[in-house]
């Protein structure tokens, strides 16, 4: 054997335990808001598969702050209930015992500065009996207008500071800003305390398998890569769809609305994934770069309201599931003559090499008949010459549709022959399951992301510029909306598809939505 030989042999072969993620290093997490209801539903349930997955460190705590007069056994006792509830049959019993022994709680409001001395103090505590060498994740399960006091509280005790190889981050929930103005000075203020590479700001979209899995299936398969551009594709629809409505969050939905809480994040995530070229590397900064670029790619709104470019709507009362649903005004803590908006419906243009003349139209609403996230990516008609006398039917254009809730699926649709004498051509579908091949797994969508943020890995995360695109994108709308005063806004009753004015949006273009529920199930 030659001497090349010789050291190819010696070199360890890389086997799939290799590849399997590590558990993270040593750390505590620290969550503002631990009693609330995203903590209960998706917080802790995803903490509790990364403990059950073998992925958190034995030296781990939780240090839970919230306002509530609850003891820490309470807590701890209602952190373990909706554990076991949400896992059913299948729960981990020790697993649930070892997360909420590490929890422990102090109660303060916010905006008292003694609670964040009782903070530290137990976080030195909990250093030494839990050996997490003073590294701190701080996670704002809170609500927007306490982001800035509470990291300007935080850091004020000192918290903030990275020294001796310790690291501090923070992990920020969506609504980041208000509009493009508040966007840009919470990050201001927030990068004078920290490093903006300490600022994770998350979106739990980013953290469905599906949504990853479009840069594998759009850059590892070089049969779809090809065709992924203006030469083959005549439009992108990107739909957001939920059944339920602002349910106990009145109070914040009515000064946000639609646009400003689905907009900006999630659905501008998902479009970037979409329509972004290929990055260099899996390097954070590569990754943001190509996001940016889709974004600062979408032109201007012209002044004044955008005809036939947007629709919004508001919800009336209905039927959900069989069951009678009150409308979003008599919904509680909500204005009884509010203007806010339950659904929106808008259309984009990608201003660029690949995507110019392509138009992205993109939809979510509450209290819609069914609920459904998911992009189809529509391509151009075939030249029909050749079936216009021999077919009783003409061939429709083909589709990719990746589906990300409910049930997360990839569907090709082409056309085929229906058996028999005559040339009748009938669409199909090829259908991909994410649980026929890896398994159905009960998990909430925060797993990577919290894993990521324990590791330092920001790439799915969003950059202070991937922020304020995003509202650039959206701001014209929101000022040509202000100055409507609500008169453009039009109502769709609970349990439908939306208003028949974003049917007519995209009828005029000569193209029809997708109708929710469409598709085979897996």
């Amino acid at each position: 054997m030659s001497a090349a030989g010789l050291e190819a042999s010696a070199k360890p072969v890389e086997t799939e335990s290799d590849l399997k993620p590590k558990p993270a290093g040593p750390c505590v997490l620290v969550v503002f808001g631990v009693t609330g209801d995203l903590t209960k539903r998706l917080l802790f349930p995803a903490i509790y598969n990364l403990a059950r997955e073998r992925l958190l460190p034995e030296e781990f705590a939780i240090a839970g702050f919230a306002l509530d007069d609850f003891t820490q056994d309470a807590v701890r006792d209602r952190i373990a209930q909706n554990l076991r509830e949400q896992a059913g049959d299948s729960v981990d019993d020790a697993t649930v015992e070892w997360l909420t022994s590490r929890l422990f709680y102090i109660r303060s409001t916010f905006d008292n500065q003694a609670g964040f001395e009782q903070l530290k103090q137990k976080l030195e505590v909990l250093d030494r009996e839990y050996r997490t060498g003073g590294n701190y994740l701080f996670y704002f399960a809170i609500p927007p207008e306490f982001f800035l006091e509470v990291a300007q509280r935080v850091s004020a005790v000192g918290l903030l500071r990275e020294q001796d190889g310790r690291w501090r981050r923070m992990v920020v929930e969506k609504p980041f800003g208000h509009d493009l103005n508040s966007a840009r000075e919470l990050n201001r203020a927030l990068t004078a305390l920290v490093r903006d590479d300490q600022i994770y700001r998350i979106d739990h979209y980013l953290g469905k398998e599906t949504v990853q899995n479009m840069l594998v299936f759009r850059f590892a398969n070089g049969v779809f890569e090809p065709v992924w551009n203006r030469r083959y594709v005549d439009h992108v629809q990107i739909t957001v769809a939920e059944t339920v409505g602002v349910e106990l969050r009145g109070r914040y939905y009515d000064h946000t609305g639609a646009l400003r809480d689905m907009v900006p994040n999630h659905l501008l995530q998902l479009l970037t994934l979409t329509a972004m070229e290929p990055p260099g590397s899996f390097q954070s900064h590569a990754f943001h770069n190509e996001q940016v670029k889709v974004l600062e790619a979408a032109p201007p709104s012209p002044p004044g309201p955008r005809v036939g470019s947007t629709v919004r709507g508001a919800y009336t009362s209905g039927a959900m599931g069989g069951k009678p649903v009150v409308g979003y005004r008599q919904e509680p803590d909500v204005a009884p003559d509010s203007t806010t908006e339950t659904y929106v419906a808008l259309k984009l243009a990608i201003d660029n090499w690949r995507w110019a003349g392509v138009p992205f139209y993109l939809r979510t609403g509450k209290r819609l008949r069914l609920r459904e996230s998911e992009i189809t990516v529509q391509f151009r008609n075939p030249p029909l010459a050749l079936f216009r006398k021999s077919s009783v039917s003409l061939p429709e254009a083909n589709s990719i549709v990746i589906r990300v809730q409910p049930d997360e699926k990839i569907l090709l649709s082409f056309e085929a022959k229906v058996p028999g004498p005559v040339v009748q051509i009938k669409p199909v579908a090829m259908r991909f399951c994410y649980r026929d091949y890896f398994g159905r797994e009960n998990r909430t969508g925060y797993e990577t992301l919290l894993y990521d943020a324990m590791i330092g890995d920001t790439s799915l995360f969003k950059r202070t510029d991937i922020i304020e695109a995003g509202w650039a994108v959206v701001q014209p709308i929101l000022d040509a909306w202000r100055e409507s005063r609500g008169e453009d806004l039009r109502m769709y009753p609970a349990g439908s598809d939306g208003p028949p004015e974003a049917d007519e949006m995209i009828q005029r273009d000569g193209r029809k939505w997708r109708p929710l529920g469409s598709g085979i199930p897996c």
